[in-house]
């Protein structure tokens, strides 16, 4: 049996049992616990540590739930693993999942596996994994999406271990979430910028078909043309895109900003004079395309931090992460 004994400050703010996990994962991280190796009894903690049973029972089941330990009926608990397992469960994967992925991977210590599936929007490939998936990690996060089916998954994984992404919508009552507001945050950085695009004649949101982007931008892009006297379009199919000097476009698709692009060269059109670009979704390279593309967008470095956060302090977590304009050149 080991002789590991962890450490329980009862002054900390957080939990006893949550301190029990914490001190247990660092002993098996450090190697102070190995694989096979038998852990202190119940009643043996309670004592060493001056803890109720019930605060030994919670952090052993804590760490039954994060696969790090099992049970042996008439034997006691042992180390069952060096590695936690998280589900990580994205839409799609585009430039800006890349940068999300690349801050919450880094923010995680090496102890922590992280498995990534994505489901396209499709119901029953989502309700397939997440089910397939419940009782296997230690956590789980997911990036849910406007179907009816969907929240009636999720809300079969146990809410502690569940934190909700990006758009927050089919989300449990129990659960954790960290988002973004697709709408009013629009409105209000178009606002901001107003006086930058009164020089062009038209605003064009282009919301193609191929899209899932949340319509709520569309609600705050009209709101804010009709409130300013601005003349606008809405565009919904891309066979309809005819770039025309003078007009702004705004558009939630990298694919369809590439098109503008292609056609601005084509008729030998300048970005931010002859013609306007705003993009949703910051990526490492907006910047330098076309001496800078304007962008409109969340912190995705924040909110991979953040889900980092989720995951190593066991709190319950519930908040948006505000969404700015990025003024570059394209205006």
């Amino acid at each position: 049996m080991s002789n590991f004994i962890p450490k329980v400050d009862n002054n900390s703010s957080v939990p006893k049992f949550l301190q029990l996990v914490r001190s247990f994962e660092d002993a098996v991280k450090s190697k102070l616990l190995n694989v096979g190796e038998l852990l202190p009894s119940v009643n043996e903690l309670c004592k060493e540590c001056d803890l109720s049973r019930d605060t030994v029972f919670k952090a052993y089941t804590e760490l039954k739930n994060r696969k790090l330990i099992e049970s042996v009926p008439n034997k006691g608990y042992y180390v069952a693993s060096t590695t936690q397992n998280v589900f990580l469960f994205l839409d799609t994967f585009k430039a800006y999942k890349e940068v999300l992925y690349g801050a919450f991977r880094s923010a995680l210590p090496n102890s922590y596996n992280v498995d990534v599936h994505f489901h396209h929007y499709n119901t029953r490939v989502f309700e397939d994994i997440v089910l397939n998936a419940i009782g296997k990690y230690s956590h789980y996060i997911i990036m849910n999406f406007d179907d009816k089916k969907v929240k009636e998954t999720v809300s079969k994984i146990d809410p502690s271990k569940l934190l909700c992404i990006d758009w927050i919508i089919n989300v449990p009552d129990k659960c954790s979430y960290l988002g973004q507001d697709f709408g009013d945050p629009v409105f209000e950085n178009l606002v901001l910028i107003k006086d930058k695009l009164k020089k062009y004649k038209k605003l064009v949101f282009i919301y193609p078909e191929f899209t899932n982007h949340p319509t709520q931008t569309i609600t705050a892009f009209e709101k804010f043309c009709a409130d300013h006297g601005f003349d606008y379009k809405i565009i919904y199919h891309v066979k309809d895109i005819e770039v025309i000097k003078g007009e702004l476009y705004f558009t939630v698709s990298d694919r369809v900003m590439a098109k503008i692009l292609d056609f601005a060269h084509e008729l030998n059109y300048s970005t931010g004079s002859d013609i306007g670009i705003i993009s949703y979704n910051e990526t490492p390279t907006k910047k330098y395309i076309k001496d800078g593309i304007t962008v409109i967008s969340t912190d995705f470095d924040k909110i991979g931090t953040k889900m980092a956060d989720f995951i190593l302090s066991g709190q319950k977590i519930r908040e948006f992460i505000p969404t700015k304009m990025i003024i570059r050149n394209s205006l």
